[in-house]
């Protein structure tokens, strides 16, 4: 029996990596340096992550190629997003907080919708499949815990509460998995959902909205051990 090439094996799934609410350079280095994917810009003045879009032009542009900025929205006003997408035009979208299909669409960008799930069982009432359905022209579904103040609250839902492996939620190359996250428990949490990316903010804090860059580092570095055990169980 002839072995199959090491080259032809199923490459390792990356996991990709947010990490949200920066507010400060050097946080923005040291996220970049931990090997985070995107970054994320809370621009909702009632978050105590928030920064204007003129600030977040600034730490946007300290970040290295191919590492993406994302703008968090809640609720915003047109004129608001269109000042934040001037401050970083290269930007994806988060929309966090009630807007519909059609206001998502009207910024003209692509976009990532945060679904607010309730923790505890009353998460497996949240209808995500029809979600997932009502903004099927997202790039991702985030997948957060609904908390007072639009995320950012260290809170997790039950990740049993639904059937990852429905076609309609396609997992592992649409969901981003959220709230809650930290460098202890986010190999769990990629073991039960299998997501595109993750997306941690509180969990790698000194405080809310500083970043602590040995946390950021020890996140990176689970998400990683998890994408590696992932491989070798399916090998």
């Amino acid at each position: 029996m002839t072995e199959t090439p090491q080259a032809a094996q199923k490459p390792m799934h990356h996991t990709r990596i947010k990490i949200c609410g920066l507010t400060r350079e050097a946080d923005v280095d040291a996220a970049a340096r931990a090997g985070a994917d995107a970054v994320g810009f809370v621009l909702y003045a009632k978050s105590p992550r928030h920064v204007t879009p003129e600030r977040a032009g600034e730490l946007a542009r300290r970040l290295p190629a191919f590492v993406t900025p994302v703008l968090l929205f809640v609720n915003a006003s047109p004129e608001h997003i269109r000042l934040g997408l001037e401050a970083v035009p290269h930007a994806l979208v988060q929309f966090h907080g009630d807007e519909t299909p059609d206001d998502c669409a009207a910024a003209g960008r692509p976009y990532i919708r945060a679904a607010r799930i309730p923790a505890g069982p009353a998460g497996a009432g949240f209808d995500l499949l029809k979600y997932a359905q009502d903004f099927a022209a997202s790039q991702a579904v985030l997948l957060d815990a609904h908390v007072e103040g639009y995320g950012g609250g260290g809170q997790s839902f039950d990740w049993t509460a639904f059937n990852w492996s429905h076609p309609l939620l396609n997992a592992s190359s649409r969901l981003v998995l959220s709230g809650g996250l930290t460098p202890a428990n986010v190999i769990d949490g990629i073991n039960r959902v299998r997501p595109w990316a993750v997306d941690v903010s509180s969990g790698v804090e000194a405080s809310k909205g500083i970043k602590d860059p040995d946390k950021m580092l020890a996140f990176v570095a689970a998400v990683r051990a998890a994408d590696a055990a992932l491989h070798r169980s399916l090998a």
